[in-house]
């Protein structure tokens, strides 16, 4: 008979994960835990009373998720001004919804969450606009090796790269409708790190050299940027080191010289809208954007994963 306690299960020690289902259902079993880690977390050095003009001890109002000075009872509510407040769904379902995005490597869907959690489909909107609300890019300056593409999203073939589409004898645009242009930047790892990312929807009037200006705005003086051959990236040169892959030669790699980096983000990108979301529309194309750039950054944050990297971006905006 097999000697493992089926009644206490636990992670395999060969398993990869950092914060299985078990390790979430027991840090939180019911919505006090929910409570008591948030409350933690948005008041490290406790609760600050406006009337006592102090921090002081506030106790648990009984069936509210809000607490009470224990001097003056002055009311403090902590989802008041973050994306739970107004919320009737019960905290632990949120907390879980949170979990199950942030489990997955290229995303869920709205309908997944309304199948997983139980709640109708408008809640289960709700819930993953508000949670993904909460992944948008810092605005960092990227340095060392940058490598920048563009990508086009639209039309019946949704994706493609124009550099390696002619590369391939793919002619014309390779689309059927609109298509929206896609500005990316990658940060390749230095001295065993890792890098980031910077991707964002193009302006529809954007012109030829607004390329240009668009690595400028996210890329540090003495950066070498990589692109391919395309003839509107020849003013990068005028300002940073510029480095050039010929595509159109099915060359992809030479040496140093590629763009893989990036493409290889844009193909995680359309996998996870493609598999998991199947299409999106351009007024939310730029959240998922963000959401995608966001799983990539934090790919590599410690303690719990991605879990931890998605609450910590929790705040009070009051």
């Amino acid at each position: 008979m097999s000697r493992v306690n089926r009644n206490q299960p636990r992670r395999s020690t060969a398993s990869e994960s950092r914060f299985t289902i078990f390790e979430f259902d027991q840090e939180f079993p019911d919505d006090a835990a929910c409570l008591e880690y948030l409350v933690a977390k948005l008041y490290p050095e406790g609760i600050y009373c406006p009337k006592c003009q102090k921090v002081t001890k506030h106790h648990r109002e009984t069936n509210r998720p809000s607490y009470a000075c224990q001097y003056c009872g002055h009311h403090e509510h902590p989802l008041k001004g973050t994306i739970f407040e107004g919320s009737a769904t019960s905290l632990k379902l949120w907390f879980y919804g949170i979990y199950l995005m942030a489990s997955t490597r290229c995303g869920i869907s709205a309908k997944q969450l309304e199948r997983e959690l139980g709640v109708t489909y408008k809640t289960a909107w709700r819930m993953f606009n508000k949670i993904r609300s909460l992944l948008t890019q810092d605005e960092w300056m990227l340095e060392g090796k940058v490598e920048f593409d563009e990508a086009y999203y639209g039309g019946s073939a949704r994706w493609r790269s124009p550099a390696r589409s002619k590369a391939r004898g793919v002619t014309g645009s390779g689309f059927t409708g609109d298509k929206t242009r896609l500005f990316g930047l990658a940060e390749r790892g230095r001295e065993g790190g890792t890098g980031k990312v910077r991707v964002h929807v193009a302006d529809g009037s954007m012109r030829n050299r607004d390329a240009t200006e668009h690595v400028e705005t996210k890329v540090l003086p003495a950066t070498i940027v990589y692109t391919d051959e395309a003839p509107r990236y020849s003013d990068i040169g005028e300002i940073y080191e510029h480095r050039r892959i010929n595509h159109s030669e099915k060359v992809y790699v030479s040496g140093d010289v590629h763009t893989n980096t990036i493409e290889g983000f844009w193909a995680t990108v359309k996998g996870g809208i493609g598999g998991a979301y199947h299409a999106v529309s351009t007024k939310h194309l730029q959240s998922y954007l963000d959401e995608y750039a966001f799983r990539y950054n934090n790919r590599d944050v410690e303690g719990r994963g991605m879990f931890d990297a998605f609450v910590d971006r929790i705040e009070k905006h009051r």
